[in-house]
């Protein structure tokens, strides 16, 4: 059964990638995908150098005000704490604060006692006009310099940046030399993202003692997308909402968090899973009333929750795995099978399977016949030629497919 399930997928793919004119790779590896850099340490060094960067810049001003906090002398003043504005206007105005925290490093703290340097919010270290700039550069090089000399044991330097271009020497010398925390925003165009969001959420709900169901967990973090920001901020509504009451259910979350484009695609997902026809058809012309191209929807909802489906149905038979409560027991469950069992899957950039998908497709994949799910492949390879080939309504070819995927003709 499995030649004929590659089979099928190679020659969907394939005439969908001609018809459409992308590549069969890039549509195969649009699905596996992932992009994010966790949260990490570097080990401490001996100079009291500390630096919180990354494009996460919820978390990283956070982090970086809570370390300040923790670094700053107990009885600082006015001359035991020094802020240095790093948001610059331009490369000049950078090339000043530079040496602004240079000549603090260099300056010992008024009355003894210790002193603690904050470059604040650098935005004169990623990859622009302004960061590759030689006024800037040079007044890197001499922070640089200043850093390798060694600070004096009374100074505590701290820098604090959310665009940073790790191959600048800067970065690197910075690596080397500080207690280093990388804060980076979780891509959730890539394939794999949700495994990382859901831990985030997990973590944080911890902290707040609120307690989520798996469906309203699953829904949460897709509405959230993986943004710290909008997790925290979602939390505390939720937790204000809730006062003494822990619990939430996918019907709080619904009602309180808003559907975004992802959520309302995540949703459509879901109701193709639970072979829900009236609520699939009803998010399908919403979608369609946003202004999602039909093209997308087929391509970012339809097909993958097929594809999906099909994979976990034909690994739960062919070795017995049984239907999973939630996603994490499959992804656990694949995991432990032989590498040539998992040859097949979609893959994440790191190599791994993306098993998280497919764990959500695991616990549906009984409403299915293995019959059923290879025609509703083909289905959409029906419905992608006539998207693009032909002037037919584009509702009417969406919901034509659907209603062939769900009808209860197995």
């Amino acid at each position: 059964m499995l030649d004929a399930i590659h089979a099928a997928f190679g020659r969907i793919y394939f005439n969908i990638a001609r018809r459409s004119g992308r590549s069969t790779l890039s549509i195969v590896v649009a699905h596996a995908r992932k992009c994010h850099v966790p949260k990490t340490k570097a080990k401490p060094v001996s100079a009291k150098i500390y630096a919180v960067v990354g494009s996460d810049d919820a978390e990283v001003k956070h982090t970086a005000a809570e370390l300040a906090e923790k670094l700053k002398p107990a009885d600082a003043g006015d001359f035991g704490f020094e802020i240095v504005d790093g948001a610059a206007d331009n490369a000049d105005q950078a090339a000043t604060r530079i040496r602004s925290t240079i000549d603090a490093l260099r300056t010992l703290p008024f009355f003894g006692g210790e002193k603690l340097i904050w470059l604040k919010n650098a935005n004169f270290l990623g990859d622009d006009q302004k960061a590759r700039s030689a006024a800037v550069q040079a007044a890197l090089e001499e922070l640089t310099a200043t850093m390798t000399a060694g600070l004096g044991p009374e100074i505590t330097f701290l820098l604090s940046a959310t665009e940073v271009d790790k191959r600048r020497s800067f970065y690197k010398a910075l690596a080397k030399r500080a207690e280093l925390q990388v804060f980076e925003k979780l891509d959730s165009s890539r394939g794999g993202w949700e495994e990382e969001a859901t831990e985030m959420v997990k973590t944080r709900a911890k902290k707040r003692k609120l307690q989520f169901d798996d469906n309203a967990l699953e829904l949460f973090v897709l509405l959230t997308g993986g943004d710290t920001r909008e997790i925290e901020n979602e939390l505390e509504k939720i937790d204000i909402f809730l006062g003494k009451e822990r619990q939430v259910n996918v019907d709080l979350v619904r009602e309180l968090v808003p559907l975004t484009r992802a959520g309302v695609i995540f949703d459509l997902s879901n109701a193709l899973a639970e072979r829900d026809l009236e609520r699939a058809l009803e998010l399908l012309r919403q979608l369609l009333d946003q202004g999602e191209s039909a093209i997308g929807i087929l391509l970012a909802a339809i097909l993958p929750t097929v594809r999906n489906l099909l994979l976990a149905k034909d690994l739960m038979e062919r070795h017995r795995l049984s239907r999973p409560y939630a996603p994490f027991p499959f992804i656990s469950a694949i995991n432990r099978l032989p590498a040539d069992a998992i040859a097949h899957l979609p893959r994440k950039k790191d190599g791994t399977v993306n098993a998280y998908a497919l764990g959500i497709a695991a616990q549906n994949a009984h409403r299915f016949s293995t019959e059923k799910l290879i025609a509703g492949m083909q289905a959409c390879l029906a419905a992608n030629i006539h998207l693009v080939t032909t002037q037919l309504d584009h509702e009417l070819i969406l919901t034509e497919v659907v209603v062939k995927i769900l009808g209860r003709g197995d």
